[in-house]
């Protein structure tokens, strides 16, 4: 199988790109590392009538700390990150995140903002940044806004960009000292799509925790307020304390139906509680 015709433009600069796209945004696709969109196109899934291509756009691969954040363009790939090309915030947990995407030849060429835009369930980026408290820069001709990361994923496959818009910068804060990270997931074998993922972000000193179930043919799952799923308190024996139960009960109501289904997601995040404890 092989894309339906269309139009092709690459832009020079990040606001020739976003000019093209406020004249054509209802017909138009952005391609960066293009590994989600190239077999879309080759299945013809979808069809634009123009392709606009922004891998040549220096402003989206720039990487840098700046105060208690890392501000990553939204070019950088998984293996940018991976091997340590980029500032390092999360002292770790990103570099781990990154190294297990998918395989190696897609890690090459797949982009922060591109697997974000794409918005699928399984992707890991989805899930990790939910739970590290990342913060997006969207922008269109119009000028830019923010956006938090819980917010920007509404469904499966559907995010919060607006005609015209693009990802500019994904904003990481620093994980603090006393924080512990734990991110698991569940694939049939390496490198597959994940069916179930868990990633936490746990404080003790602090007494919170950020908590993303992810990989459930919709929005991520964002938990801000844990306390339910280790009995009311977040402390040193938080492995313990933590509660398979009601984290079946989260994900009935969240519409999650089937049991077989419940209770994998369930194992998942309590394999991330442990890691995060370990």
């Amino acid at each position: 199988m092989k894309p339906a015709p269309f139009g092709y433009e690459r832009p020079r600069d990040l606001q020739a790109a976003l000019a093209v796209l406020n004249q054509v945004s209802d017909s138009a696709k952005i391609i960066a590392g293009g590994q989600s969109l190239g077999p879309m196109l080759n299945l013809r899934l979808v069809e634009p009538q123009l392709i606009v291509d922004i891998t040549g756009l220096a402003e989206l691969k720039q990487a840098e700390r700046r105060g208690d954040e890392l501000v990553l363009g939204a070019c950088v790939t998984h293996a940018d990150i991976e091997d340590g090309r980029t500032a390092d915030v999360t002292r770790g947990a990103m570099q781990r995140v990154a190294a297990n995407i998918a395989y190696r030849a897609v890690r090459n060429r797949g982009t922060v903002g591109g697997s974000l835009s794409h918005a699928d369930p399984a992707a890991d980026w989805v899930s990790a940044l939910a739970a590290l408290g990342a913060k997006l820069t969207l922008r269109s001709s119009a000028g830019a806004r923010a956006v938090a990361m819980e917010d920007f994923v509404v469904g499966a496959l559907e995010c919060a960009l607006r005609a015209g818009e693009i990802i500019e910068t994904v904003h990481v804060p620093a994980r603090p000292a006393s924080a512990h990270w734990g991110y698991a997931k569940s694939c049939r074998k390496t490198g597959e799509f994940a069916h179930a993922i868990g990633a936490v972000l746990i404080d003790p000193s602090a007494r919170t925790a950020r908590i993303v179930i992810g990989a459930i043919d919709a929005a991520p799952i964002v938990i801000t307020d844990a306390m339910e799923l280790f009995g009311g308190r977040i402390g040193g024996d938080y492995k313990d304390r933590f509660d398979t139960r009601v984290a079946d009960a989260i994900l009935a109501k969240a519409g999650v139906s089937n049991a077989a289904q419940r209770h994998i997601h369930a194992s998942v995040l309590k394999r991330a509680v442990c890691e995060a404890a370990a």
